[in-house]
């Protein structure tokens, strides 16, 4: 039985976990950090890429089963790293949705262009779709910076702590 995870699942998982942590840097610092604020059109566009990309990796993932986790996982365990990833894969669903529908209410919009390649249309959410996802995109942006550092952590432990192969299976086959 193949422990790791397929080289596409590895792929997904690297480039939307760096994409993430661009955007919560951007996110998050851009009112603190005003050279940041210069990131925002960026900061849109890979949203929407994270966005592209998980719907495509939530297809891999239902058609490709990922490899168990080893017998040695305690059911605790393994019900915390399940119920941790489909929380992830539902933020970064929302978390670009969200964001979408902020910018696309009437008062104030704001160009929404994927790296000046192509401009993205708005949702039709009215003011109050718009302030509702400006609300929900900044709550679920600190639900999502908690939930990548508990996910962090937990293959650090793994991998520093623990010693066991969790961490391994996920990383690129010359990162070992």
């Amino acid at each position: 039985m193949n422990e790791r995870y397929s080289g596409v699942a590895i792929a997904f998982h690297w480039t939307i976990a760096l994409l993430v942590i661009v955007n919560l840097i951007v996110g998050v610092g851009h009112d603190a950090v005003p050279a940041l604020r210069a990131w925002m059109p960026g900061h849109k566009a890979i949203g929407i890429t994270v966005l592209a990309l998980t719907v495509l990796r939530v297809a891999w993932r239902l058609l490709h089963r990922p490899p168990p986790l080893p017998a040695f996982t305690p059911a605790w365990e393994r019900g915390v790293a399940h119920a941790t990833h489909w929380v992830l894969y539902a933020l970064l669903l929302l978390m670009p949705l969200s964001g979408w529908a902020m910018v696309s209410g009437p008062e104030g919009r704001r160009p929404l262009s994927w790296f000046g390649i192509t401009d993205l249309p708005y949702l039709p959410v009215g003011s109050t779709g718009a302030s509702a996802g400006h609300e929900v995109h900044e709550i679920l942006g600190w639900t999502m910076l908690a939930l990548v550092v508990l996910h962090i952590a937990a293959a650090l432990r793994h991998h520093l702590i623990l010693r066991d192969s969790i961490l391994l299976r996920m990383l690129p086959r010359g990162a070992r």
